[in-house]
């Protein structure tokens, strides 16, 4: 594993900043992800979301940073460090890939945050990371988050039909993915 995988970098945007998350995060994590609809538009995310599961959440990323699996980003605002959301890696070395996950607190939505951290996230998964390709993927029953996959170049590979048991009720999975040189072509004005 390389030096760069070990350390998590910060990285500042336009009007963000993704940096490693801090136990002081915890209270506004549980705030932020506790919203039944922000939990209802995700794989992992429990409802109710209750006292010390984001402090546990938090202190895992160390540890999947340092063997490299996974590298979580706080979204915030640089004035102020408030958290608004997540964005990371989930990383498979074998295959040289990576899923992108993220969710954005409701208050924030609407603005372009997410997109504006994707495109960041993904620039340091392939230039940083040397990742060969991105993929991603959202329930149909969420298609703003589709839409940002689009915005950042990923293309659609498919949908699994009734593929995930959310809450008793069967969720469609979309599919999106991006290779390293379809990115820099998509990036090239």
């Amino acid at each position: 594993m390389s030096n760069q995988e070990k350390q998590q970098p910060t990285i500042h945007t336009e009007r963000l900043v993704l940096r490693p998350f801090q136990l002081t995060d915890a209270p506004e994590v549980q705030r932020l992800a506790g919203d039944r609809v922000i939990a209802s538009f995700t794989l992992s995310i429990p409802h109710p979301y209750e006292d010390g599961m984001a402090e546990d959440w938090i202190k895992t990323h160390p540890k999947n940073l340092a063997e490299g699996k996974e590298v979580v980003f706080a979204i915030a605002f640089p004035e102020t460090n408030m958290l608004c959301g997540t964005i990371g890696l989930a990383i498979n070395r074998e295959h040289n890939r990576a899923e992108l996950g993220y969710w954005i607190g409701k208050p924030f939505w609407g603005n372009g945050y997410c997109t504006e951290a994707a495109l960041a996230v993904v620039k340091y998964g392939f230039e940083s990371l040397g990742l060969h390709r991105i993929h991603s993927a959202h329930f149909s029953s969420n298609p703003a988050s589709g839409r940002v996959m689009q915005k950042i170049g990923m293309r659609y590979e498919g949908c699994l039909r009734q593929h995930i048991l959310k809450w008793g009720n069967f969720e469609y999975l979309v599919k999106y993915g991006i290779l390293k040189n379809e990115w820099k072509n998509f990036w090239i004005i």
